[in-house]
């Protein structure tokens, strides 16, 4: 076994293209793993646990191109493959090849009036970008992350004087006229317009309304807008909500405006209230937090608005599920919508929850991620994806989790997500399917998973929810009632042992 890094210095991509590298040249023969990434702190922490020695020079400015081979006549393969990965793909024009524009503002010079410009830079420069594109007369999606968020207020107060819409930061999800962006479901257009300070909340009430509306007519979604997942904060005061929200209202085509948001502050949800009732449009207000719906409920009595009954939500592989193997229910999620829906839930049945996205401060996780209490992680939190992609593109620390959880003793049951849509991993059962199957061998514990997704959706739900129902778990479309079923096991397992809080 030969081990080679090297540093290329000034060298840049972004992290889902070097993922993308990484895996195309880990299909080398003759290489045992590639790992291709800036040199950010936290990576340089991945390849020191995979053995890797980094020279100490490397900066967050170098690309490092770390690769374990079989022995060393294997390298110029190798390195040819890095090379060829990383080449960039350059338009054409009639007169050969077209040189990509160095900036943004270099870019915008050659957009139509009115296009959507899409940032997806390192958060400390996504600003700076964005404001080039509203200053000229550009809506944004600002899917970068880790933005400070006085940046962001600063931004959304440009754009709301200039009468343009930022979508996000972090945001990760938007249908626009029926087209979708990042990790959007494929999902067929209708009369109903969603704004969403949450991406796979925004994902989860897709996937259900698509599914109800199968037969329904007008029952389906033309416009998704995104707004990031602080907009209804108290420091961002829903400045792109009410952008998102002017513009639904006066769209004829819309009959339903839908509002998803994680919890919002409340003066802010408030005043949220008093804008939409001023609106001629009706809108269901689909706001998380203690004593609120549940996004399924909130679809629900948006398809009563409408005029249309309920169907029931699909589950499959209900015989898979014996009881609860342990008093504590552990949560391991890429949605970070999906996490707070499930930990509200859980809060009210279980009492308090530890997360690293907590609802109280005092029950933030730390470095253990297996305390002795109730836990829900996501995984796509900002401090869990500083150099990485998402989770929903690389599932590696979600997956080393799965294994670690279902093995703790204290753990009863195992609450999953998997979100498809057009970004996502192209096939996320086949690493997740084997990870229950092994957790299950070594354990029978119950491992419910929500699937958010569409018949449409490039992954084949139904091929997935075949898979993970194969491994042996429960598969729900709502969230909600995976974590209601969670629920139901944990007490029946508890009941007359005493309470686990």
């Amino acid at each position: 076994m030969k081990d080679h890094v090297e540093i290329r210095r000034g060298a840049y991509a972004d992290s889902v293209a070097l993922l993308q590298v990484s895996r195309s040249v880990q299909g080398t023969p003759g290489v045992e793993a590639a790992q291709v990434a800036m040199a950010t702190g936290l990576n340089l922490e991945v390849l020191a646990g995979m053995g890797f020695m980094v020279p100490p020079e490397a900066s967050a400015n170098d690309m490092v191109v770390a690769l374990r081979l079989a022995d060393d006549t294997v390298l110029p393969a190798a390195l040819a493959a890095v090379d060829a990965a990383l080449a960039p793909r350059r338009p054409t024009s009639g007169a050969g090849e077209v040189a990509p524009p160095r900036t943004t503002a270099a870019a915008l010079r050659g957009a139509g009036e009115g296009d959507l410009v899409l940032v997806s830079v390192p958060g400390a420069s996504a600003v700076v970008e964005a404001v080039d594109a509203v200053e000229a007369g550009h809506d944004v999606m600002l899917f970068s992350d880790n933005v400070p968020v006085d940046q962001e207020v600063a931004l959304k107060r440009l754009a709301a004087d200039r009468g343009r819409l930022v979508m996000g930061p972090d945001c990760g999800t938007a249908v626009v006229d029926g087209v979708g962006l990042g990790f959007a479901n494929a999902v067929r257009p209708g009369r109903i317009g969603l704004v969403a300070a949450s991406g796979t909340g925004c994902q989860q009430l897709l996937a259900l309304l698509h599914h109800a509306g199968a037969d329904l007519e007008g029952v389906g979604v033309r416009w998704a807008l995104g707004v990031g997942g602080r907009d209804l904060s108290a420091p961002v005061g829903g400045l792109a909500t009410r952008e998102a929200l002017r513009r639904l209202d006066a769209d004829p085509d819309v009959d339903l405006v839908v509002v998803v948001s994680k919890p919002p502050a409340p003066e802010v949800a408030d005043a949220l209230a008093a804008d939409a009732e001023a609106l001629g449009t009706p809108v269901e207000l689909g706001l998380l937090g203690p004593g609120q719906r549940d996004l399924t409920t909130v679809a629900e009595a948006a398809l009563a608005r409408l005029g249309h009954d309920s169907p029931q939500w699909p589950v499959h592989g209900a015989d898979n599920t014996g009881p609860a193997v342990g008093p504590l229910l552990r949560g391991l999620f890429v949605g970070g919508t999906l996490c707070d829906e499930s930990m509200l839930m859980a809060t009210q049945a279980l009492g308090p929850v530890r997360s690293n996205i907590p609802l109280a401060p005092e029950l933030a996780l730390g470095d253990d991620l297996l305390p002795d209490t109730h836990t829900m992680v996501d995984f796509g939190d900002d401090a869990l994806t500083q150099g990485r992609a998402h989770p929903m593109i690389d599932p590696t620390l979600r997956l080393e989790q799965v294994a670690a959880t279902a093995a703790d003793e204290r753990t009863g049951v195992l609450l999953l997500d998997v979100v498809l849509g057009h970004g996502a991993e192209p096939d996320p059962a086949a690493l997740l399917a084997p990870a229950i199957e092994a957790a299950r061998a070594r354990r029978p514990i119950p491992v419910l998973v929500s699937l958010v997704g569409t018949d449409l959706d490039p992954q084949d739900l139904d091929r997935q929810r075949d898979a993970l129902v194969a491994a042996g778990a429960e598969v729900h479309l709502s969230n909600a009632g995976a974590t209601r079923r969670a629920l139901d096991l944990i007490a029946a397992t508890t009941a007359g042992e005493g309470s686990t809080r």
